[in-house]
């Protein structure tokens, strides 16, 4: 049974602390410091949107390299053996994978030597799943709920509405059982049909 992070956006305020903690904190355990979630926007609410530690990870089930494994109710990558294919990316259900380069300090983006063909130069950006940089390795980044982080996700600690919390499918089996309950209520008994009512009370 995997756990996840769940953000209520009657809560959240959009002010990216969350990014902001889940950088500081991968980075100080050598990690890529690429934030694991993102704060999405529209015109009326804002929520982080995270990995939901599928119990059958597409991600992991397409990675060539076995990059992926099941830990302790979450799906953690290594990063060491990501090869940069981005088939995890395209495969995720929820857009919740991201990819971070890294290029070699002290040597410029246009080095070439005379015994290899230059390289290519800088592509026209695009999206951010498909572009590229010569010289650089985009390593794939998702969220691994700070498990090198014995404190838990630095982005739950850090929230300043704690409008993030870390879920289980128990806890979303409760939940959703506790709105069925609220809805019988709100309807009267002959709204429901018998068939409805005891699906309710489940």
């Amino acid at each position: 049974m995997n756990r996840f992070i769940i953000a209520d956006p009657t809560l959240c305020i959009g002010c990216h602390t969350c990014e902001a903690a889940c950088s500081e904190s991968h980075r100080l355990h050598g990690l890529p410091s690429a934030p694991r979630l993102r704060v999405m926007k529209d015109t009326n609410m804002s929520a982080p949107q995270t990995c939901r530690h599928c119990e059958e990870a597409p991600c992991a089930l397409v990675c060539p390299v076995d990059a992926f494994c099941h830990v302790k109710g979450t799906v953690q990558l290594n990063t060491q053996l990501c090869i940069s294919c981005k088939l995890c990316g395209i495969a995720c259900s929820f857009g919740t994978i991201s990819f971070f380069g890294s290029h070699p300090p002290y040597i410029p983006a246009d080095v070439n030597c005379d015994r290899a063909p230059p390289a290519p130069p800088r592509s026209a950006r695009t999206r951010p799943l498909l572009d590229w940089e010569p010289g650089t390795l985009d390593v794939a980044v998702k969220c691994d709920l700070c498990f090198s982080d014995e404190n838990g996700p630095a982005c739950i600690r850090t929230c300043p509405t704690k409008a993030l919390s870390l879920f289980d499918n128990n806890d979303l089996d409760t939940v959703s059982r506790s709105r069925r309950k609220s809805a019988l209520k709100l309807e009267s008994p002959g709204a429901l049909s018998v068939c409805d009512q005891q699906r309710i009370k489940k």
